[in-house]
C-alpha cells in the first residue's frame, strides 16, 4: 500500500520506494523535475529579476539592481532554507517527520519570519511600494495558506503560480501594458506545475485549483492595495 502522508512542499521529496518503477520514469520524472525547479521559494526572486531587467526599471544602475536581488535572495531563499535545515538538525528530523501535518507548520513559520524581515528591510531602505508589494503579496499568501492548511491541505506550489499571474495582472494595471503573451506563458506554466503535482500524487485537483486562486487573489491584493 502507498504511504498516506504527503510530504511538505518546502522540503525535498525522496522517491517513493512503494511506487512501481514505471512511475519513477518518463512522465513521472518530468513531473518531479518541474516540481523541483519551480519551487515556492523561487517566485519572489524571479519576479524581481523580471521587473529589474525586462521593464523600464532596467535603467537602474547595475550595482543597485544586484544589491536588491542579493537582499531578496538572502531573505526569501537562503535564510528560509538554512533555518529549516538547522531546525531539522537540532531536532533530528528527516523528511518523514516534516511530512507530518502537525510538524510542517514549523517550516512555514520560519519562512514567514524571514519574509517579514525582508519586508521591514525593504521599507527601511525606502524601496518603491510596487517592489515591496511583491514581498507583501507573498507574505499574505503564505499566511493564508498556513491558516487554510489547519483544516485542508492546499498546494503552495500552485499558490506561488497564482501569485505570478495575479502579480502580472497588477503590474499591467500599474504600468499600463498589454500582458497577454506573458499571461499565456504564466498560465501554461501553472498548468504544467499543477499537472506535475497531481502526477506526483502530492495534491488533488481541488487542492491544486484552490492553491492557484488563493495565490492569484493575494497577488492582486498585495500589490495593488497593501
Amino acid at each position: 500500500m502507498h504511504p498516506t502522508s504527503i510530504p511538505d512542499e518546502l522540503t525535498y521529496h525522496e522517491p517513493d520506494p512503494y511506487r512501481p518503477a514505471r512511475e519513477r520514469g518518463g512522465l513521472y520524472l518530468v513531473a518531479r523535475i518541474i516540481s523541483a525547479v519551480f519551487t515556492p521559494f523561487m517566485v519572489p526572486f524571479i519576479a524581481f529579476v523580471l521587473l529589474l531587467f525586462l521593464t523600464y526599471l532596467r535603467i537602474f544602475p547595475m550595482q543597485y539592481k544586484l544589491t536588491i536581488l542579493g537582499m531578496v535572495y538572502s531573505f526569501t531563499i537562503f535564510l528560509p532554507m538554512l533555518s529549516i535545515y538547522i531546525f531539522q538538525k537540532i531536532n533530528g528530523w528527516g523528511i518523514k517527520e516534516l511530512s507530518d501535518r502537525e510538524k510542517r507548520f514549523i517550516p512555514y513559520g520560519l519562512t514567514i519570519l524571514c519574509y517579514v524581515g525582508c519586508l521591514i528591510t525593504m521599507q527601511r531602505i525606502h524601496l518603491p511600494r510596487y517592489l515591496c508589494g511583491i514581498i507583501a503579496a507573498t507574505l499574505l499568501c503564505m499566511v493564508i495558506c498556513t491558516a487554510i492548511n489547519l483544516k485542508w491541505k492546499i498546494s503552495t506550489h500552485m499558490a506561488s503560480s497564482g501569485l505570478m499571474v495575479g502579480g502580472l495582472l497588477s503590474y499591467s494595471f500599474l504600468f499600463q501594458f498589454n500582458p497577454v503573451w506573458w499571461l499565456c506563458g504564466f498560465i501554461l506554466l501553472s498548468g504544467m506545475l499543477g499537472s506535475a503535482r497531481i502526477i506526483l500524487r502530492q495534491h488533488t485537483l481541488n487542492e491544486v485549483g484552490g492553491g492557484f486562486f488563493v495565490g492569484m487573489f493575494c497577488g492582486v491584493i498585495g500589490i495593488l492595495f497593501i
